[in-house]
């Protein structure tokens, strides 16, 4: 159930990151409430994830799906470039979550 948690959790940072930028330095109401409630989410849920998964895994876990998520809207529906680089770079950070999620690594 953790790794459910950790997933919506991630799925919150992207909507507070999304969300962020239509509040206009927080002077915008319901975008304000909105950037709020899902930071609120996001780090509740984040909480929840480490009763079993270490710290280590679940930020980075956290981070990588925020941080891919956002590039991702950014590139198709907000006009940021979708260059060859951009899209590599989330590639890697995917292929990291994925390797963190499976322990891909691990040396015994």
């Amino acid at each position: 159930m953790e790794w459910i948690y950790l997933l919506i959790a991630g799925c919150l940072e992207i909507v507070w990151a999304i969300s962020l930028k239509y509040t206009e330095g927080f002077t915008c109401f319901w975008p304000s409430v909105l950037t709020g409630a899902a930071m609120l989410g996001s780090i509740f849920l984040l909480d929840e994830s480490l009763k079993n998964i270490p710290i280590g895994t679940a930020y980075a876990v956290w981070t990588g799906i925020g941080a891919v998520g956002t590039a991702i809207i950014g590139m198709f529906y907000l006009g940021e470039p979708k260059e060859f680089g951009r899209v590599f770079c989330i590639i890697l950070i995917v292929l990291g979550v994925v390797g963190l999620k499976f322990n891909f690594f691990t040396i015994k």
